[in-house]
């Protein structure tokens, strides 16, 4: 779209064209992309941003040079801009966090630009890919943001009954760093998982983290309140150093409807962490894209599942189940592989939650997973993101780290009862 220095059209909710003309003070007429805006509306709303400034969007040739450009590169050709995004708190976001989250929309230019982590290139460059730091050099340092700027990350293991007896000595000493629990299903007490307690006692008597998980059998948002306050009642008294997860992915709930699905979803999730929980959502990629608010993902983190060796689920998520065919020392048979990419450790720990003993502030108060740190989803602020646990699991090679590669995907739990959750 083309546009002159002196107009002033509102091309979406948040973006003027103002915003984007050279910086050169002239008259002058100025092309900008209009994926660019729409994908900079996009990260707005993902960051739950107050703002975000764009200092640098479209620049002459002569403009471009004069700042150190080469005056044929992405900015010159509207394809570019240089912003600062503002959480809710009035503070500028890190670079660390916004590139991520750039990476996540699917910005194919991205990079931190000062020291001092507060402004980023973004761009919709249409040939490859470019992720750099231009305060470590210029060339592309990176292909995921989040091993750039988190070094490695946690593996885990999600078990229940089906997994029989476990023995979490040799899980540990397999490199397993964290472990999500089912807790039960449906609205009884008596449905309870049979290998709960079994599970959570032994995870915590050799130190690995533990979450957990139950399984929603829910056709309303008042069913789905009872199996909230069931879970919350077998989970009362424990410590989690990580989330506590809704899963809901039966056929004849999909068949309700996305409207009434995540109706379905807000109730439980709501409860849960109204009870003072760090609470996300376990959905299959299909699930996820066709049966789910957007505000429910923005706000609870995400636990992926998508059997694949790269995904190409293009929304956050804070941990990704990659396999339901692991096997891991210590426990017989296949067992669902997880990887994490966020310390829920020392955030969940830091802020009280799940049964560490701080009174949490209200739902209303926290900006999108601004339980995370005020930011989005698989980054931190506070927390930084050198202090991610390591190790890729050795059942995935590391490409399958490339988040929103668009790989053909051939498995995934389907709609139905299928993972190692359901009660066969």
């Amino acid at each position: 779209m083309k546009y002159q220095y002196s107009d002033s059209v509102q091309i979406t909710s948040h973006f003027n064209s103002t915003e984007f003309r050279c910086k050169c003070g002239k008259e002058h007429e100025f092309e900008l992309n209009n994926n660019l805006v729409q994908k900079l509306e996009q990260l707005y709303a993902a960051l739950n941003c107050s703002k975000i400034i764009v200092t640098s969007g479209f620049r002459c040739p002569a403009h471009d040079k004069a700042v150190k450009g080469s005056g044929t590169r992405q900015h010159t050709l509207g394809n570019a801009a240089d912003i600062c995004c503002y959480g809710q708190d009035g503070q500028p976001i890190s670079s660390k966090v916004v590139c991520c989250k750039a990476q996540d929309i699917g910005f194919t230019g991205i990079a931190n630009i000062t020291a001092a982590y507060q402004y980023t290139h973004v761009d919709v460059r249409p040939n490859g890919k470019w992720y750099g730091d231009e305060v470590h050099g210029n060339s592309s340092v990176t292909d995921d943001f989040y091993k750039y700027f988190g070094g490695e990350d946690m593996k885990g293991i999600d078990v229940s009954v089906h997994n029989g007896d476990i023995d979490w000595q040799k899980v540990k000493a397999d490199g397993i760093d964290f472990a999500i629990i089912r807790a039960g299903y449906g609205k009884l007490e008596s449905q309870k998982d049979q290998k709960f307690e079994q599970n959570y006692a032994g995870a915590k008597a050799v130190s690995i983290p533990v979450g957990a998980c139950w399984y929603s059998y829910a056709m309303t948002p008042e069913e789905a309140e009872l199996e909230a306050d069931v879970f919350l009642s077998v989970i009362k008294g424990k410590q989690f150093e990580m989330p506590v997860y809704f899963d809901l992915e039966e056929k004849k709930q999909f068949d309700l409807g996305k409207e009434q699905v995540s109706a379905i979803m807000r109730a439980f999730l709501k409860r849960v962490e109204s009870a003072g929980y760090f609470v996300g959502l376990y959905g299959s990629a299909s699930s996820l894209t066709t049966h789910t608010a957007d505000d429910i993902k923005s706000w609870y983190t995400i636990w992926l599942a998508h059997w694949v060796d790269q995904t190409n689920y293009s929304g956050a998520y804070g941990i990704w189940q990659y396999s339901e065919k692991g096997k891991v020392a210590g426990i017989s048979g296949n067992v669902d592989l997880d990887i994490c990419y966020k310390d829920f450790p020392t955030t969940i720990k830091s802020k009280g939650l799940n049964g560490f003993g701080k009174a949490p502030a209200p739902a209303e108060e926290k900006s999108e997973d601004k339980r995370d740190e005020k930011v989005s989803e698989r980054s931190t602020a506070a927390v930084p993101f050198s202090q991610l646990k390591s190790s890729v699991p050795a059942a995935v090679g590391s490409s399958a780290l490339k988040f929103g590669t668009a790989q053909a995907s051939t498995r995934e739990p389907s709609g139905s009862a299928t993972t190692s959750f359901q009660m066969g």
